[in-house]
């Protein structure tokens, strides 16, 4: 469980990190498991689905790149329930304070040196299709957090995630195509996030984040699953639908008990 002065920074700042949130067999399991994606999507000319993961390649000559692997548990059955592995699970429902939770995100990004894959400063709550009928804000506090795990050392030279903190008090920034206006943001307050494998950084869907292409030396793999509060979202995603609905506790009163007992 986090404790309360964890939550607290969250919401302060906007993120979270959890150092050595999975285990080093879990790390493992997680690296198998991407090599075996990426050797899938290293045979793909365009984007497609394969044993119900959606892989999203862009083929340019003898490079494939790897934009993300969409449901990646559909191929890779660790990955699901790593993705929704109890620990993980509770911390989603104790920053969304809610008794069960919907999972919309299951994630493999993949970063190889030279690849050039790259992402512009943005919010997730655009991808959630935030200012529409699609998605309402339950909870007052955004309903969505996203957990993105290290399979590998992240950091700015390997095309790591840079973010700004607290931006996420600006809410929901309207975009039409997610690309965030220059003066909306002060992209000098970005600052690095650097994490080692088996590392988990939180994030609010408002906060303002982007990352480089990978310029190092080693690849730069990322664990993503998102999850929202019930019945703030409408969209349709690959894989888990309107949502894939987790219980945490088996009733609100239990939940109740364990955020007392933390907070104490």
């Amino acid at each position: 469980m986090l404790s309360h002065r964890a939550k607290a920074e969250f919401f302060e700042h906007g993120f979270l990190v959890l150092p050595s949130f999975y285990s080093a067999a879990d790390v493992l399991t997680m690296r198998r498991a991407f090599s075996r994606l990426e050797r899938r999507a290293r045979k793909l000319d365009v984007t497609g689905t394969v044993d119900g993961s959606l892989f999203v390649v862009d083929r340019r000559s003898d490079l494939v790149r790897i934009e993300r692997i969409v449901w990646c548990g559909a191929a890779e059955p660790s990955l699901a329930e790593l993705g929704r592995t109890p620990r993980l699970v509770r911390a989603m429902a104790q920053l969304l304070e809610a008794p069960v939770v919907d999972q919309l995100i299951n994630q493999a990004h993949v970063k190889r040196p030279g690849d050039e894959v790259a992402f512009s400063y943005h919010q997730d709550s655009y991808h959630r299709r935030y200012g529409t009928d699609l998605f309402h804000d339950v909870n007052g506090r955004g309903s969505f957090v996203q957990a993105l795990t290290a399979i590998d050392p992240m950091g700015p030279d390997n095309g790591g995630l840079w973010l700004i903190p607290e931006s996420h008090r600006k809410g929901h920034i309207s975009t039409p195509d997610g690309r965030l206006p220059d003066a909306s943001f002060d992209e000098e307050s970005a600052v690095p996030v650097v994490l080692e494998p088996g590392d988990t950084l939180l994030l609010s869907p408002f906060t303002i984040h982007g990352s480089d292409e990978n310029r190092g030396g080693h690849p730069r793999r990322l664990f993503i699953n998102g999850f929202c509060c019930p019945d703030a979202n409408r969209r349709e995603y690959h894989g888990a639908g309107t949502g894939l609905r987790l219980r945490v506790f088996e009733s609100d009163d239990a939940l109740a008990r364990s955020y007392d007992q933390v907070s104490a």
